[in-house]
């Protein structure tokens, strides 16, 4: 089957994710993007931050006035979660609650119309257990929402990172998977498709490199610097472990062990107890203004 176009999309959450995927589907996909979030003030931060990335574009001469101006106006914010019935894909990018994502799900499939792909920014929680919750109780064989649950798993900047995980769940159909890999591809981006198991494939490897980095340092093994040092410069990585675990942001990182660990169930993914320490102490990286380093 052909993939369907998707003419406009939705994007659930205005924070830097949700963000980022807005502006880049505005600005290589070109299409209208209806940004909803709860919080006003979210969705205000959001937009003054796409107008900053747009402004050092074209300071920059990637992109002209014009070609700015054009994104910019194709982002329709709103509270209203009704607004995203018009939308062909709908990308949900909250915090990593699986109930919240849940209950997002569970309204998605009866605002949206019966075509919409139904896509999770997830990083670990399940998308088969995601997709479940569109589907009723009583009638757990019609697939009709949930087949067109899936996750299109974007890497943090998204206007950066051109990678996109890709995750069907037991549910989804061959359908949604082609539009879905269709439309990444229109927005700039690489998928590479993985089984819906803990993690997936990119947290699955990432984060116990960065949980065992913290381990090293609450254990004494080296200073934050000389852990961060050794692997930039020892295997050519962009920024060291530490630094990766404030710009990610600590909470979404404990979040992630944390489902690794109970849904594994190996004491090799045991979250460090400074991760756990540095949460409760609201220490959440570059977001809150401190984390292992100072911002």
């Amino acid at each position: 089957m052909a993939a369907a176009e998707v003419k406009r999309l939705g994007v659930v959450g205005a924070g830097q994710m949700g963000l980022g995927i807005a502006l880049v589907a505005a600005q290589k996909a070109q299409i209208p993007v209806t940004l909803v979030d709860s919080s006003q003030a979210s969705i205000d931060k959001g937009l003054k931050f796409a107008d900053q990335l747009l402004e050092k574009d074209v300071s920059k001469d990637r992109i002209t006035q014009d070609e700015a101006t054009a994104t910019r106006s194709r982002l329709f914010p709103t509270t209203n979660m009704e607004d995203l019935s018009t939308a062909d894909f709908v990308i949900e990018a909250v915090p990593e609650s699986p109930y919240l994502k849940t209950s997002i799900f569970a309204q998605l499939a009866k605002i949206c119309h019966s075509r919409a792909i139904l896509a999770t920014n997830t990083s670990s929680i399940s998308i088969t257990k995601i997709a479940a919750s569109t589907q009723s109780p009583h009638n757990p064989t019609d697939l009709s929402a949930a087949s067109r649950v899936i996750s299109t798993h974007f890497m943090n900047p998204v206007p950066v990172q051109k990678g996109v995980e890709i995750i069907s769940g037991l549910q989804t159909s061959q359908s949604t998977i082609d539009t879905t890999l269709a439309f990444v591809k229109k927005m700039g981006k690489i998928p590479s498709q993985s089984a819906d198991s803990p993690g997936f494939l990119a947290n699955r490897i990432l984060m116990p490199y960065v949980n065992e980095a913290i381990i090293c340092l609450e254990t004494g093994v080296g200073t934050k610097e000389d852990i961060d040092n050794i692997m930039k410069n020892g295997t050519n990585v962009p920024m060291g472990p530490l630094q990766l675990a404030d710009f990610i942001g600590i909470d979404t990182c404990l979040a992630i062990m944390k489902v690794l660990h109970e849904e594994l169930g190996d004491t090799k993914y045991r979250p460090a107890v400074l991760l756990k320490k540095m949460v409760d102490a609201g220490w959440l990286g570059k977001k809150s203004g401190k984390g292992f380093y100072d911002y």
